[in-house]
């Protein structure tokens, strides 16, 4: 799914921070796949994601393991960040270049 979606946010369901995320890139124009966790799953997903990004052959130096919390934002492939990370960037106006090199936006 990562692959797959130049967006996609990974959610608990109801998260009303997964919500900010969602209105905010729909606002600009980035219409993101969302998969929403339902509590009984949020582990188990959680480790699937860690392993996605933190796999050998990736780049990412795996004494300085990442860990993954809801809501996570996936572009390009990539694990950008969760809600700060987004707000940061998008503040700082860096956030459209970023989405538009994954070819989430076009304008």
């Amino acid at each position: 799914m990562v692959s797959e979606n130049a967006v996609i946010v990974f959610a608990r369901r109801g998260c009303c921070m997964s919500h900010v995320v969602r209105r905010l890139l729909l606002g600009l124009g980035v219409n993101p796949a969302v998969h929403e966790v339902d509590e009984e799953d949020e582990a188990g997903v959680l480790d699937e994601l860690e392993m996605i990004i933190n796999k050998p052959n990736t780049g990412i130096d795996l004494d300085h393991h990442q860990k993954v919390q809801f809501p996570a934002v996936f572009i390009g492939g990539t694990l950008f960040g969760g809600l700060d990370r987004i707000m940061a960037t998008h503040i700082t106006g860096d956030l459209i270049p970023v989405l538009k090199q994954a070819k989430a936006l076009w304008l």
